[in-house]
């Protein structure tokens, strides 16, 4: 299956690009533990079916270090004892999160309660916003059949700079 439009190749598509790679960045540069943020980006996007984003946020955690093991478990994160609590509260937050159809009441009290205990004011807004974000960017790709399998860690740097 072939992509159905490139968003590279749109000067729309570009310019919205790029505020969506800093609104990326702000998160980015947060407090937020970057292995955290590359989980919970996995997780959501191993959610939505969105291979592009599951190749970039693989291959970005394993760049920056992350282990195949905890990146091969993290879609049964709670069947695993390789992720800290606070990690496992931000999975739950993502899960949550991101299947907001599915589970009508949302984040539910217990997880945010777990994320109030593991992660303070800057964290949790660095984490909701990041859930947000990469629910929009695994729609934005899954609409356009952008595949997985090529990216390359680092290669939106160049792109956005």
């Amino acid at each position: 299956m072939d992509a159905r439009f490139n968003m590279l190749d749109n000067e729309i598509a570009v310019k919205f690009f790029k505020r969506f790679a800093n609104a990326s960045l702000v998160i980015h540069q947060s407090p937020l533990p970057s292995s955290t943020q590359e989980l919970v980006s996995l997780r959501a996007s191993q959610i939505n079916g969105c291979g592009w984003c599951i190749d970039m946020h693989t291959k970005e955690a394993a760049a920056a270090g992350e282990t195949p093991v905890r990146l091969h478990l993290v879609a049964a994160w709670r069947e695993s004892t390789v992720f800290t609590e606070a990690e496992r509260a931000a999975l739950a937050l993502a899960e949550e999160g991101t299947r907001l159809a599915d589970a009508h009441h949302g984040v539910s009290d217990e997880t945010w309660a777990q994320v109030r205990k593991h992660y303070d004011d800057d964290q949790i807004a660095a984490l909701v916003s990041l859930v947000a974000l990469i629910n929009a960017a695994n729609r934005l790709a899954v609409i356009v059949h952008q595949q997985g399998g090529s990216y390359e860690p680092g290669m939106f740097a160049a792109v956005f700079n």
